[in-house]
C-alpha cells in the first residue's frame, strides 16, 4: 500500500495571506491562527492526501520561550499541533496524522537544517529532542515524521529515541547528491536505520526532485525498509532573505519511478501545494488501478 503525503505547510499558509517572516515560521500560527493550520490540512486531504503532517517542524520550547512565551504555553502549542492535524482528519477512516520532528537546525531559523554540523554533542541533541518527542507522543499521533535531518549524528540520536519511546516513525534526510547536507555518505546515513526498531520507512525530503530516485534506491538497499520520498519543488532556500529562489522542477512523472524503487510514502515538501499533491495522488491511483 502507498500512502500519499501532504505538501508544504508554509507555502500553503503564505498562499492564504500569512506572513511567516519571523523565526517561529509556521509555528507562530499555532498560537495566532490555529484554525488556519486546520484549513491547510483539510485542503491537502481534499487534494487526495492520506496523511497530515503536524505544524511542529519548527516548534520547540526553546524557540517559543525565546519569542517571549512561557514554558507551559510552549509545551501546550507543541501538543496542539498534533490535535489540530487530528481535527482536520474529520474522523474519516484511513486518514493519518504524523507528528513532524524537524532537526535542531530548523529552530535556529537560519537555514542550518541545510548545513548540519551544529557543533553540538549527541547528549545536547538528545536533551533538545527528547522533551519535544514526549510532548508530541502524548497526543498519540499515528507515527512520527522525523524529517529534513541533515546530519548523521542527529539521525542516530533520533533513532535511539524512537526505540526508547516505542513509536513508529519514518526517518528522512535532506541531502546534497550522494551525501547528507553535513557531507557524510548517504550509505552511512541510511545504515543508521537498518536495525532500528520503530523506523518503518527511510528516505529523503526537502531535496531536489532529481535527487530522489538514486537516494531511495540506496536507502532500500542499505536499510531493507520501504522508502519515503517527498522532495521540495526544486527551488533553493535563501536563508539570508528567507525566501525560495530558482525555478520549480517537481515533475509528477517521476512518481511512478519512485514507487518502482520502493517508495511507499510519497508526497511533497516546501513549495509543493495542494494542486501538486492532487497530481501525486492521481499518479499513485493510476499505478494502483
Amino acid at each position: 500500500m502507498t500512502v500519499v503525503l501532504d505538501g508544504g505547510l508554509s507555502n500553503a499558509l503564505v498562499d492564504r495571506g500569512h506572513d511567516l517572516a519571523d523565526d517561529l515560521w509556521t509555528a507562530r500560527l499555532l498560537a495566532d491562527a490555529p484554525q488556519e493550520i486546520v484549513a491547510v490540512h483539510r485542503a491537502y486531504f481534499a487534494a487526495g492526501a492520506q496523511l497530515a503532517t503536524s505544524a511542529s517542524y519548527q516548534a520547540s520550547v526553546l524557540g517559543f520561550t525565546a519569542a517571549g512565551m512561557s514554558t507551559s504555553t510552549a509545551e501546550e502549542l507543541i501538543r496542539r499541533s498534533v490535535r489540530l492535524a487530528r481535527e482536520a482528519t474529520d474522523g474519516v477512516p484511513g486518514r493519518l496524522v504524523a507528528a513532524s520532528v524537524g532537526p535542531y537546525g530548523a529552530v535556529l531559523g537560519d537555514g542550518s537544517e541545510y548545513r548540519g554540523n551544529y557543533g553540538l554533542t549527541a547528549a545536547q541533541l538528545r536533551d533538545f529532542h527528547a522533551p519535544r518527542l514526549e510532548l508530541l507522543i502524548a497526543e498519540q499521533p499515528d507515527l512520527l515524521a522525523v524529517e529534513t535531518i541533515p546530519d548523521l549524528l542527529e539521525a542516530q540520536v533520533l533513532v535511539d529515541l524512537i526505540a526508547q519511546f516505542d513509536v513508529p516513525a519514518w526517518l528522512s534526510f535532506t541531502i546534497d547528491g550522494a551525501q547528507t547536507r553535513a557531507g557524510q555518505p548517504l550509505a552511512d546515513a541510511f545504515a543508521v536505520a537498518t536495525d532500528a526498531p520503530g523506523v518503518v520507512a527511510v528516505g529523503v525530503n526537502c531535496c531536489a526532485p532529481r535527487e530522489v530516485l538514486p537516494a531511495i534506491e540506496l536507502a532500500g538497499q542499505i536499510s531493507g525498509k520501504p522508502a519515503v520520498a517527498y522532495p521540495n519543488a526544486g527551488e533553493t532556500w535563501d536563508a539570508e532573505h528567507h525566501r525560495w529562489v530558482g525555478e520549480p522542477t517537481y515533475d509528477v512523472r517521476l512518481v511512478p519511478r519512485w514507487l518502482d524503487a520502493g517508495a511507499r510514502w510519497v508526497g511533497g515538501c516546501c513549495r509543493v501545494g495542494p494542486a501538486g499533491i492532487a497530481q501525486v495522488a492521481a499518479a499513485v491511483a493510476a499505478r494502483s488501478a
